[in-house]
């Protein structure tokens, strides 16, 4: 009997076999000339004949594209040169090592890195040309793994991210200054060892997602070991940033991969926009990608929702924003942690743009090209929340593309057709060259045309 391919290794999810350079890239419509730098995109790309038994953890591979005065100049795609890619296990005989992992989920730059990030270890500093400089631990400082979801703040400038394990302590949190030093680790005390994908700011407090998806011994080596629980609870913990005293909110039993933003609203309450998974829709979900089948049938989707949070009842008030099923919500990161209107986010051939102010929501059809998570990219000078572009790369399973957006009303200004089918993956940032460090010529760029 011939043995069936996972569904994480097929169609739009499926890897590509290897790494190319491209140059001159065909561009419908105009890129706009102030979109000078680079779209970074990161996700899992196995090789060729491998399989880890679940899609989160392939090996990371990061896709980008230079723009520069109107031009696609070029595209190129790279493994992140690992440990784990050179065969370093995970799980050895004096514990783990955060070095050995996939760092497949995130792309950022923070200070004067551009880091590789996943969450079960050590980010991976990376060139503007996409070589692998090596694992950062912040001059030996960070001892635990480093979130692929840190938030920087807008006003101070500060990384706050947080660092998960299935051994006590189960939870860290920690700061990075604006100059990328870290300043500030502290252990944060949950009941068991939950995955934390995601957390929140806000200009005065942390707000922590301790939901029931729990690490389970028996499944190590069989993909990601976690799985959902009933018994383990869920709730909502706001930590003030200075003292660091944690107050929880009891919520109905969910899941969340991605929060949308966080604020406070002037009344001593704290407002989160996430999408949420219920349990049912959690349950369907996870073993479409390798995770652990949970005894029941389950369906459902996730879709973004609201929850309140007043210190003063103790009480979360939750509310859907939203029955249409989407993913990756971003927003204008100049309004993380504070009060923002607008977000942003992916549904099944569609990008959608909520307001929330009013309720209102519209989208921009992609057809068969399915949309990548919507990096926003603030304009010049901009005045409005929502005054800027949308970076998304669209794919089918034979070709893709990057689709440049109209953030305000979801016009398609441009799109730079990439010369590979590029996998549907996770996360991804844009980095403009004020602060990627280029110099004037560009090196892949020269190289490539010499």
């Amino acid at each position: 009997m011939t043995e069936m391919t996972a569904s994480y290794l097929t169609g739009r999810l499926a890897p590509v076999p290897d790494e190319i350079d491209a140059i001159d890239l065909p561009i419908e419509g105009a890129l706009p000339p102030e979109l000078t730098g680079r779209y970074f995109r990161n996700g899992p790309n196995p090789r060729p004949g491998e399989d880890g038994g679940h899609w989160f953890v392939g090996h990371g591979m990061i896709h980008g594209v230079r723009l520069r005065d109107g031009r696609a100049e070029w595209y190129r795609n790279r493994w992140v040169r690992t440990t784990r890619l050179a065969g370093a296990p995970y799980v050895h005989e004096r514990g783990v090592d955060l070095a050995a992992v996939p760092a497949n989920t995130h792309v950022i730059r923070h200070a004067d890195k551009i880091l590789a990030l996943v969450e079960n270890g050590l980010p991976y500093e990376m060139t503007p040309e996409l070589d692998t400089a090596g694992p950062c631990d912040f001059g030996g400082r960070l001892a635990t793994a480093m979130t692929a979801h840190p938030k920087e703040d807008p006003i101070t400038g500060e990384l706050h991210f947080f660092g998960y394990g299935w051994a006590e302590p189960y939870l860290t949190y920690h700061r990075l200054s604006a100059a990328g030093e870290l300043v500030e680790s502290r252990p944060v005390e949950v009941p068991g060892p939950t995955m934390a994908h995601d957390f929140a700011i806000t200009e005065n407090h942390v707000v922590w997602l301790d939901l029931p998806v729990v690490f389970d011994l028996d499944l190590v080596g069989r993909g990601m070991p976690y799985r959902w629980d009933d018994a383990y609870g869920a709730r909502l913990g706001v930590m003030s940033r200075g003292s660091g005293d944690v107050r929880w909110f009891e919520i109905d039993p969910c899941y969340v991969f991605h929060v949308g933003n966080a604020s406070e609203d002037g009344r001593g309450r704290v407002v989160v926009d996430a999408v949420r998974y219920s349990p049912g829709a959690f349950c369907g979900f996870w073993p479409t990608i390798g995770g652990a089948v949970n005894p029941a049938a389950h369906t459902g989707g996730a879709a973004l929702h609201r929850w309140t949070l007043d210190p003063a009842t103790g009480v979360a008030k939750d509310e859907p924003l939203d029955d249409l099923d989407v993913e990756f919500p971003t927003i204008n990161e100049t309004r993380t942690g504070l009060t923002s209107r607008y977000i942003y986010a992916v549904s099944k051939g569609a990008i959608v743009k909520y307001d929330t102010a009013n309720g209102a929501s519209r989208a921009h059809q992609t057809g068969e090209r399915s949309p990548g998570e919507a990096v926003f990219v603030p304009a010049a000078g901009a005045r409005a929340e929502d005054e800027g572009w949308l970076l998304s790369i669209a794919t089918t399973e034979h070709g893709a593309e990057l689709l440049v957006l109209d953030a305000s009303g979801l016009a398609q200004v441009a799109s730079v057709r990439l010369p590979r089918r590029v996998p549907a993956g996770f996360h991804g940032s844009w980095i403009p060259d004020e602060v990627s460090g280029d110099i004037p010529g560009d090196i892949l760029g020269d190289s490539l045309r010499a």
